[in-house]
């Protein structure tokens, strides 16, 4: 059947505001690159936000969990990222993880200790303690919104608006069109920085993308987060340590009942757990996929719980529906296809850039979750000027962005889009020529760890060196032998 068109009417569009450094999104991307651009000596920054509050998946989809900060005995994902925790640790039973004066622990009694909390011990032998943090996503709400008035000089936050289409002049970003209680506006910018996460600003404006991820991939499913309330993990941990087949189990039951994988996690407080669900081939951009994620998930919610009071009643036996996230968990959909595309081969040869801009130990097995270099290339499109893209959407490939859309990675990158806007606005560059060199040591002077930089602790460097960039593995060692290409899943 022939899809109809409609032709809207051309319209006048009130100018809502001018900015230097427009940040569409306020996910764990675009929060960052604001403060990150205000602490850089930006001073007209405006915020845009499509729900009310800020931080995305980690605050509204309850991905309550930021997993591999460290390696070994180094905390790599510092910055932005480190400073949620540190101000969240003010707060009691805000956050739990390994503190950053544990991490690489091989102390089997903390290594046992930290066991039932997923993925706060490394995956390999012999195995340590890894700084995984877990909190409150409604404590860091109020924290991020705190970060912002912080900067309220230099900061205008608009919450409740979502971007309809980019201004273009030829080739240049210049603004956007929003929508609003207010109805549609436009505000222009001499710097945007796209944080939507889907893409939004960039696959409108010419700039090449790709979708989806492998299908073998996490990133190609989506999520409704819930969480159960009155549960004593430790309990139910116990019974998983102590009855391996019946968890295993358990496992395949969930999903029968379900219709999709689904599985309780740990969170910040024993008596509370999350569940966290996979819809696999789902695209978190198309309105079927989105629709059905969430009827679907709420649908079976009741049925989980009642098979999980029956199944684990130790754990479970008084368990009730704590609360369900307020918005859909998102995973992948639109990829930039940047500068620089990055693919698994950055993690099998340790690639090294001159323009890097984050430094993350990441979920990969090749390297054993060791660092790996992302480029600010990445986050810089082909043909199209004044646009940066940071966040869960950067360039990489199908099985790479399975590594680089998480929340850290998110932060990262979204803090370096943020120092990269504010060194190009205040001297008068593009985002395309701007002085990386600089935006390097502004990053390091915000506390991000950069390779080979002598600013920064020299242990860094040989923590990597005397692991082999975490490249001892058999995986590493058969991608060199044989070629990346054939490894399709971790």
């Amino acid at each position: 059947m022939e899809k109809r068109t409609y032709i809207e009417a051309s319209n006048t569009l009130p100018v809502y505001d001018e900015c230097d450094i427009l940040i569409v999104g306020g996910g764990a991307a675009g929060h960052s690159a604001a403060v990150a651009a205000a602490r850089a000596g930006a001073k007209n920054i405006i915020l845009m936000e499509r729900y009310g509050y800020m931080g995305g998946d980690a605050t509204g989809g309850y991905v309550i969990m930021v997993p591999d900060l460290s390696w070994y005995n180094k905390s790599f994902v510092r910055g932005l990222q480190e400073e949620w925790f540190t101000r969240l640790e003010k707060i009691p039973g805000a956050v739990m993880g390994p503190s950053n004066d544990v991490i690489g622990s091989e102390d089997p009694v903390l290594i046992d200790a930290w066991r039932a909390i997923h993925d706060c011990v490394s995956r390999n032998a012999p195995h340590r303690l890894v700084r995984s943090v877990y909190f409150e996503p409604n404590q860091l709400k109020i924290e991020m919104d705190k970060m912002l008035l912080e900067h309220k000089d230099a900061i205008r936050v608009l919450y409740h608006c979502w971007i309809t289409k980019p201004i273009m002049e030829g080739n240049q970003v210049k603004g956007v069109i929003f929508e609003s209680k207010e109805g549609r506006k436009a505000i222009f910018a001499k710097i945007v920085i796209d944080a939507t996460g889907d893409g939004d600003i960039f696959s409108q404006t010419g700039a090449p993308y790709a979708s989806l991820a492998d299908s073998d991939t996490r990133s190609s499913t989506t999520a409704l987060v819930w969480r159960i309330g009155g549960v004593n993990y430790d309990l139910f941990d116990e019974w998983k340590r102590t009855r391996p087949q019946a968890a295993a189990e358990l496992r395949t039951q969930l999903t029968k009942l379900a219709g999709f994988r689904c599985m309780p996690l740990p969170s910040n407080q024993n008596d509370i757990c999350w569940v966290n669900n996979w819809h696999p081939d789902r695209d978190c951009t198309n309105i079927k996929d989105q629709t059905e994620t969430e009827i679907n998930t709420r649908n079976t919610m009741r049925e989980v719980l009642e098979y999980l009071r029956e199944a684990v009643p130790m754990a479970f036996r008084n368990a009730y529906l704590y609360d369900i996230a307020p918005q859909l968990g998102t995973r992948c959909s639109r990829r930039l296809k940047g500068e620089y595309i990055m693919t698994a081969n950055d993690w099998a040869f340790a690639s090294h850039f001159d323009d890097v801009i984050a430094w993350h130990s990441t979920i990969c097995q090749i390297n054993d979750c060791g660092p790996v270099e992302i480029p600010y290339r990445a986050i810089l499109p082909q043909k199209v000027e004044n646009l940066l893209c940071p966040g869960r959407h950067l360039s990489a490939d199908d099985v790479a962005i399975d590594w680089l859309n998480l929340i850290p990675q998110c932060v990262g990158t979204g803090q370096a889009a943020g120092v990269a806007a504010a060194v190009a606005a205040t001297s008068g560059t593009t985002v395309r020529d701007v002085d990386i060199k600089r935006v390097q040591n502004i990053l390091i002077d915000q506390d991000v760890p950069l390779p080979r930089n002598e600013r920064v602790d020299p242990s860094y460097m040989q923590c990597v060196e005397e692991h082999e960039y975490g490249l001892y593995t058999e995986l590493a060692k058969k991608a060199r032998a044989e070629g990346i290409k054939e490894f399709r899943q971790w």
